[in-house]
């Protein structure tokens, strides 16, 4: 029996769910943040400041690709700040703001898709930790059938034959994992599946074998195809505590997955970070007073920061992770560490690890494995 994380709901599940239809109709454009060719949530500057340790700037560009040989369908995870168990379908800040922070860069390198769905909110998330309501879960419900349709509707109506990435986090990366498991694992739209990415869930995988799902193996280099990346990442000086939200698992025969994507063949390897340039992080309130010192500003809307950070995946006991170890220099005149920890009380509540930066962290690494993958994919089909 696969064990999971749950996220649970004190909220009522069933006056929430009445008050919404059944379906959503993802031929409506309003039912999508991203979709190729249209100026929305994907439709954004990303170029970035490059800032070395002795605090010098170089420019990166960025550009999306209209003709990206393959197409990348995001789950974005929970952002919601409604006040309900389940969020509406009008889009507000929250979705777009981690679209930007976590997707948008990949239509460099693939067509992409974002479809808005009725996820358990941040107040859900919240009640949940009461321990109350136990028939909300991340996984199965609401947010899921949504997902499934829009799912559906962009295999019929967009998908083309094309290869996919199916990419998530959190929420999201608990909801692709249900989905793969039901509709995709073993069925013959599996061959085009290009690669799965769902950091911040605990993915339960045999010791013996690479099998992330049954039919879907882990990614061992960048340029496999139809494998898959997952990871949950922590500070190398707060590691997992026995009560982590990640990377935990209770049967003696299973393990949790991680592939750290700065060195996919195992070992460490440098992080390629994108932070923005305001210091802010997906879900963290905390603000970089300065990049550098002495301060000036930063002429483009984000930053990464090259030399700084490098993960490996570690184990101890039954709990795996992908620890994240910060490279300061005194000496230098950039910044020394990274926003992103959950703080409760004024202290670090180690138990979520950095998990708010996931992707912010790994971006740079994961674009670049999605390039390569969209490469040997278009090689091995054409």
């Amino acid at each position: 029996m696969r064990t999971r994380i749950l996220i649970l709901s004190a909220l009522s599940l069933g006056s929430a769910v009445s008050a919404f239809p059944q379906h959503n109709d993802y031929s409506d454009g309003h039912n999508w943040l991203c979709k190729p060719g249209r100026h929305d949530a994907c439709d954004v500057d990303l170029t970035a400041t490059a800032i070395a340790a002795d605090g010098k700037f170089n420019k990166e560009t960025w550009a999306a690709d209209p003709a990206a040989p393959i197409d990348c369908f995001y789950v974005y995870p929970t952002v919601s700040l409604e006040p309900t168990t389940y969020s509406g379908m009008v889009p507000t800040d929250a979705e777009r703001n981690v679209v930007r922070q976590q997707f948008a860069r990949f239509a460099a390198k693939c067509r992409p898709y974002a479809p808005m769905y009725r996820q358990v909110t941040l107040a859900g998330l919240r009640a949940m930790l009461t321990g109350a309501a136990p028939g909300v879960r991340l996984d199965r419900g609401l947010q899921y059938d949504d997902v499934l349709d829009a799912w559906n509707y962009y295999l019929e109506h967009d998908h083309g034959g094309r290869g996919v990435v199916l990419f998530g986090h959190s929420q999201g990366s608990f909801i692709l994992d249900e989905l793969i498991r039901n509709e995709i694992d073993g069925k013959p739209v599996q061959a085009r599946i290009v690669s799965v990415i769902a950091p911040g869930a605990t993915l339960p995988m045999p010791k013996a074998g690479d099998a992330a799902f049954p039919h879907i193996p882990a990614c061992k280099s960048a340029s496999q195809t139809g494998c898959a990346i997952v990871y949950s990442t922590f500070r190398s000086n707060f590691p997992p505590p026995d009560n982590t939200y990640f990377g935990k698992v209770t049967a003696n025969d299973m393990v949790a997955a991680c592939m750290n994507p700065a060195a996919l063949g195992g070992g460490s390897g440098e992080l390629r970070a994108y932070y923005t340039s305001d210091g802010r992080a997906v879900g963290s309130g905390t603000r970089t007073k300065t990049w550098v010192t002495p301060d000036r500003p930063v002429p483009t809307p984000w930053v990464t920061l090259p030399g700084l950070l490098t993960a490996e995946c570690k184990s101890q006991g039954n709990t795996t992770w992908l620890e994240v170890t910060v490279h300061p220099n005194p000496a230098g005149a950039r910044v020394n560490d990274i926003t992103g920890d959950i703080m409760t009380g004024g202290q670090v509540n180690a138990a979520w690890g950095l998990h708010t930066v996931d992707v912010n962290l790994t971006i740079g690494n994961l674009v670049e494995i999605v390039g390569k993958q969209a490469a040997a994919y278009a090689a091995a089909h054409h």
